[in-house]
């Protein structure tokens, strides 16, 4: 398999300040905007704040079930919220902090919660998409 991987993503001006994402490999749009905090804001619709901590959540899980995986690791579910923080920082808004709170429930937690917890580190560690900002990323897992 290659290294290098190529993602297209167009944009496509609807109204206001709405848009409409696509890639030509993708069946499903998704609306986005300016959120409502900001000037001409619109309320309900994905704008590129959450599509930056969606990022930052679907990474994360999809490199936590390929480690887990890897270890041969059952897991019966898995969940995470991420809460980021936007500020002001150094004369520019800046997404600063991301917190991860990701709920990993295991077949057998008694055996397996210190190897999960290995692996919540190491997908932490691994997930190209935060390896890729300079947000910094504090990792609360629950292993039950």
């Amino acid at each position: 398999m290659s290294q290098t991987h190529f993602y297209e993503v167009s944009i496509q001006w609807k109204e206001g300040r709405i848009g409409e994402l696509s890639s030509p490999v993708l069946e499903k749009t998704i609306e986005c905007a300016t959120p409502p905090e900001f000037p001409d804001g619109v309320p309900g619709i994905w704008s590129p704040e959450h599509l930056f901590v969606a990022s930052i959540n679907s990474c994360y899980m999809a490199t936590f079930l390929a480690i887990a995986g890897n270890f041969k690791m059952e897991i019966e579910d898995f969940s995470c919220k991420t809460i980021a923080k936007l500020e002001m920082a150094e004369g520019k808004y800046l997404i600063t902090r991301a917190e991860m709170f990701p709920v990993i429930r295991l077949n057998d937690a008694g055996k397996d919660a210190e190897k999960a917890l290995r692996i919540a580190e190491k997908a932490k560690a691994g997930c190209l998409v935060t390896n890729s900002m300079k947000t910094e990323i504090i990792l609360t897992p629950e292993i039950s």
